[in-house]
């Protein structure tokens, strides 16, 4: 049988491949014997994005659960991973349970596991599931039409309990008397059928079913938006862009000239806007390949912050167990106090448009008095996509200390949270590290603006592929 291995962010592989039902069936049995085991409620809520065989997957998963004598809420069409940790929670599951790749290429799918807080179950908790796969074929002991009658299986409008949620936490009347200045594009993602309802009036791109995403990946960052950079930058109504990815978690936005606004800035303009404006406390919890920015807002805001691994499931067990004002991942995943403890691309786009609503500033504007305090910055990030003996030399490079510079960029010193960070004598920092989801070895940058931070990658690729 396959090895099942959890990445920073779930079970992916490609469909067909290892991602076949019989495995799908191997991790649902594991999951099932975790809820059971733990002494969690024996009752899991299931979906699936809209990636290709979701339902079928789904439903494969569900007739595990019930076999295993687990109730199962099953949502009757794709959902955003959001709703399947909000339902989770709201519902007073066990665990959320929903069938995506996130952002990786259509060839993916993926199974990613919620608590019952509405969060990323915590890395403990996911070793133990994937020690229980079995390493012999699982077979349900009925189908769906007849655990569907015996009610072990019933059908719930997940899309609707989120939108019941955005409805009260939002003044959706303001909202939506702003909502033509939004153009948003979907990724032919599990966001879509939600904006258009709660924001009819937006501009809408590749806002419909297709689980080929006409062969691109859908990850929310600039090289893969074109089309709504430049309908924005062409049509003078239109003030911002919003881009969510294949399952809705993670964000990518747009100013009104079309120039793509990266996760480190929304980062800086959730932090003002629910501080400053909104009064709210609270720690940042901030992922490594986050900017330095961010410790500079905080400490100016007076906000006491934490470093985590890389994956949100890090990121989360700090909100479930403390006071936390935003936790925020370089990689467009960003939560925040007053919501679930979980990433929501949706839901991050709606607070950005309230905080230009209620102070009459474009995001454009808005970024600008945010440099007034801590000053301008960019990060800048190079996939390179090597073959594995090449990722594992470097990696091993990085481990031994062999790095002592970058062309001429001199390393001053290393931080090894997760991956590795090269402190640079111009006060700039380079960092290394392999993708947990992907077949990528992932470079990163910060420094005063894009060119110098893409003249440190450049000089970091060609010193590394030496």
């Amino acid at each position: 049988m396959d090895t099942i291995k959890f990445g920073t962010d779930g079970w992916r592989a490609i469909i067909a491949d290892t991602f076949t039902v019989q495995n799908v069936k191997r991790v649902a049995w594991a999951t099932a014997k975790w809820l059971k085991n733990e002494s969690l409620p024996l009752h899991v809520v299931v979906g699936y994005d809209c990636r290709f065989a979701g339902q079928l997957f789904a439903e494969e998963t569900a007739c595990i659960m019930a076999s295993e004598g687990i109730r199962v809420s099953l949502s009757p069409s794709f959902v955003s991973t959001p709703m399947i940790s909000l339902a989770a929670h709201q519902l007073g599951a066990g665990a959320g349970i929903i069938l995506t790749a996130s952002h990786n290429p259509p060839a993916y799918n993926g199974f990613k596991i919620k608590a019952h807080y509405g969060g990323p179950a915590s890395p403990a908790e996911i070793d133990k599931i994937e020690s229980w796969i079995p390493d012999s074929e699982v077979t349900a002991t009925g189908t769906i039409s007849q655990f569907i009658e015996s009610q072990m299986i019933a059908y719930v409008d997940f899309e609707k309990i989120y939108l019941d949620h955005c409805a009260k936490q939002f003044d959706m009347n303001l909202l939506q008397q702003n909502a033509h200045q939004l153009a948003y594009d979907a990724m032919f993602g599990a966001g879509q059928n939600a904006v258009k309802t709660l924001l009819p009036a937006a501009t809408f791109l590749h806002a419909e079913y297709n689980p080929s995403f006409l062969g691109r990946a859908p990850e929310p960052i600039a090289k893969n938006l074109p089309e709504l950079s430049e309908i924005i930058a062409q049509t003078p109504q239109l003030t911002c862009g919003l881009a969510t990815d294949g399952d809705a978690d993670r964000i990518g936005f747009f100013d009104q000239d079309g120039q793509f606004v990266d996760s480190h800035h929304l980062i800086l303009l959730l932090m003002e806007y629910l501080s400053t404006f909104k009064g709210y406390t609270g720690k940042v919890v901030k992922s490594f390949s986050v900017s330095d920015k961010v410790q500079a807002l905080a400490d100016h805001l007076g906000l006491e912050t934490i470093t985590t691994k890389i994956g949100f499931k890090y990121i989360c067990e700090h909100m479930v167990q403390d006071d936390v004002l935003i936790g925020a991942e370089e990689s467009g995943g960003i939560a925040i106090k007053g919501h679930i403890p979980e990433r929501d691309g949706v839901w991050m786009g709606l607070v950005i448009m309230e905080y230009c609503a209620k102070t009459g500033k474009t995001v454009k504007e808005l970024i600008l008095d945010i440099y007034d305090k801590i000053g301008s910055f960019a990060v800048e990030r190079y996939d390179l996509h090597l073959d594995p003996a090449q990722k594992d030399r470097i990696v091993g490079h990085c481990q031994n200390g062999s790095y002592h510079s970058f062309g001429s960029y001199t390393v001053s010193s290393i931080e090894d949270t997760d991956g590795y960070k090269f402190r640079l004598n111009t006060g700039s920092w380079v960092m290394i590290r392999p993708s947990g989801t992907e077949p990528v070895l992932r470079v990163y940058s910060e420094a005063s603006n894009s060119e110098e931070c893409f003249r440190i990658l450049d000089a970091t690729r060609d010193a590394i592929l030496a």
